[in-house]
């Protein structure tokens, strides 16, 4: 698991970089998002100083002439400003709620578009899966990474805006004189005795929130517990969801397994676990000392202001003005440290992030165009190929050369390991090759653009996934598509008899994820729609990693005998363990420890007893031969 730097905060020129540029994600790709929260953010730090000025109007009023005119042109001034105020918060409160709906999936959506359009390689590579993963724990743990940016910004701006506005009401408290009557207490009019009590308040202004950022920074420092604690209550604590895993938990009593981790009193959220030991100890005592100190603020603002009040320096309506304001002043003073503070505590969470964004792809992007040819006349080419993945010193393949004839079907065979997976990858361009070239109608394929060359290929991959979205769109891998097609498609592969059972056919949903009524599939039913999803496609390569393998006999051998339906004039590339589906191919390649160490067809290749398609089909035979015997 990848490790933060402990106890290492990021110097505050980092800190601000690392969130301007988050705050640029934001800018570019939802900007109401951003602007409503910090709209609103701003009128509610406003709002409370209107109501604070009419109220100390109208009690200044009572206490002074209580001038019957006045007094009512105060209160309907309250009055109406309350309701404005309440009309605008609750206008912009609706936009904001709106816009925070999709905001924790705007900010993923910031990571999908990384991992969709990165190189292939990137995602493959241990590190940066790891990296991906902890960035996904540190946000669902604590809510680090892009989401404190956005509320740390908003509240910040509050803070600001609560501050000055804070400022403009309170300045007064400080310019106004004792009366000179009032010989007992002129020794508040002396400078030093403003700066003295300005100085107190900002210390313990500033001090709670830096008290309260020590608390919360014990979260960042151990980070890397959080996440594992996260990981393991994750899986073990909702184990009993997943209707997958159901059947081996019951069989195995996997959910004594569980019990172990969710009972385990010294897990980081449990009460022995480290987090209840700070909570009892310097997070608590740091949390409580915050909140000690924002009760002196209280004191000495309350006696500064009476003080002088009672020297004659202002009115009853003054008092409620400074008291209301000074204390709003001082809360967005300690809201602005402890967010500004935040923000630090963040960066480190926030530079993983940048980290993953920042990965280069490194393949290189052609320009020439696809040719578009009705005939379908493509053939590629493998010329010495060799390919070895990123960190490793063997090579997956050695030295291949290959050549696909047009509208032929080429089988891929050999033991598990031998290279047919990597073979399939460097064909779609999900890799290069470390060596050699792969020629498409005699041109590197580098140099072609690179989502063209991906459309001219469609392939069931044996790890396929369908979505629990309705059985139409898992077909046409899109919302809008032709039914049709798609029912052709289903037919096509075999589906056709389930597809009447359907009750609602094509618009039926697969699994009860996000419909009740949703539809459960075996996973033969399931590989025939990822074969249907294929030739919806109508790519000119069809290429299917073990199209059969959750298939019984029967259905297997249905799909054999339509096989030249189904892939009509395709070239089509099969990986198969049962060899028996090489009987329909026009070729095989028998690929053995990265090398391709036989090629023919059947027939041929058969007739080589010393050969390892001779020795793979006899071992096959063999076990039929003995189990139609029993």
């Amino acid at each position: 698991m990848l490790k933060m730097e402990k106890n290492k905060k990021k110097t505050w020129k980092e800190t601000i970089r690392l969130n301007r540029r988050g705050l640029s994600y934001f800018c570019r790709s939802c900007p109401q998002i951003l602007l409503s929260q910090t709209l609103y953010g701003i009128w509610t730090a406003l709002a409370p100083y209107v109501g604070i000025f009419f109220s100390a109007q109208v009690i200044q009023e009572l206490a002074g002439q209580r001038d019957p005119q006045r007094l009512g042109f105060w209160v309907l001034l309250t009055l109406a400003s309350a309701a404005g105020i309440a009309l605008v918060s609750a206008l912009l409160k609706k936009w904001k709620e709106t816009q925070d709906a999709g905001a924790w999936f705007q900010m993923e959506y910031f990571l999908t578009e990384k991992i969709l359009k990165t190189d292939y390689v990137n995602l493959d590579e241990t590190e940066n899966a790891d990296l991906l993963y902890t960035i996904r724990q540190n946000k669902n743990a604590g809510g680090w990474g892009f989401y404190r940016v956005l509320n740390d910004f908003v509240e910040s701006c509050s803070a600001v805006v609560s501050i000055l506005a804070g400022i403009s009401l309170t300045v007064t408290l400080f310019l106004l004189p004792v009366p000179g009557q009032a010989s007992a207490y002129t020794w508040l009019n002396s400078p030093w005795v403003v700066l003295l009590v300005v100085a107190v308040m900002l210390g313990i202004t500033l001090l709670a929130p830096i008290l309260a950022n020590q608390a919360e920074s014990y979260w960042a420092k151990h980070a890397d517990l959080l996440r594992l604690s996260n990981r393991l209550f994750g899986f073990f604590g909702f184990l009993g969801y997943n209707r997958e895993l159901a059947a081996d938990v019951r069989t195995y009593e996997q959910d004594c397994i569980c019990e172990k981790y969710n009972r385990n009193k010294e897990d980081a959220f449990n009460s022995q676990g480290i987090f209840s030991r700070y909570a009892r100890g310097p997070m608590g005592l740091y949390s409580a000392a915050s909140g000690a100190v924002s009760v002196m603020f209280t004191g000495v603002a309350y006696g500064f202001v009476c003080l002088k009040a009672w020297a004659g320096a202002f009115g009853l309506g003054a008092v409620t003005q400074y008291v209301a304001s000074i204390t709003q002043v001082s809360g967005g003073v300690s809201k602005l440290v402890n967010y500004l503070g935040d923000m630090r505590n963040n960066a480190a969470f926030l530079e993983l992030e940048f980290r993953f964004l920042d990965i280069p792809d490194r393949m290189y992007q052609g320009s020439l165009t696809v040719e578009k040819r009705r005939d379908r006349k493509y053939e590629v080419e493998f010329r010495d190929v060799s390919f070895k993945y990123p960190g490793s010193e063997n090579y997956a393949l050695s030295h291949v050369n290959m050549k696909f004839e047009v509208g032929k079907r080429l089988a891929v065979v050999g033991m598990n390991g031998s290279g047919k997976t990597t073979f399939i990858k460097l064909l779609c361009r999900l890799y290069d090759p470390t060596e050699g070239q792969i020629l498409l109608n005699g041109i590197d394929i580098r140099k072609y653009n690179y989502s063209e060359y991906m459309n001219i290929f469609s392939v069931v991959f044996q790890d396929f996934q369908l979505f629990a979205l309705p059985l139409g769109q898992n077909v046409a891998g899109r919302v809008d598509y032709d039914p049709v097609r798609a029912e052709d498609c289903l037919q096509k592969a075999g589906f056709g008899d389930r597809l009447e059972k359907m009750p609602k056919g094509l618009e039926t949903y697969l699994y009860k994820d996000y419909d009740k009524d949703g539809v459960d599939i075996s996973g033969g039913e399931a590989q025939k729609i990822a074969i249907a999803r294929a030739l919806y496609k109508d790519a000119p390569f069809i290429i299917l990693d073990e199209p059969t393998a959750a298939l019984d006999p029967v259905a297997e051998a249905e799909i054999y005998e339509k096989f030249d339906e189904i892939v009509e004039d395709k070239t089509a590339i099969y990986i198969s363990h049962r060899l028996s589906s090489c009987k329909f191919c026009d070729q095989i390649a028998v690929f053995h420890e990265g090398s391709v160490i036989q090629q023919g067809t059947h027939t041929q290749l058969l007739s080589d007893e010393a050969g390892q398609y001779y020795a793979l089909w006899n071992a096959q035979a063999q076990y039929y031969n003995e189990e139609s015997n029993d």
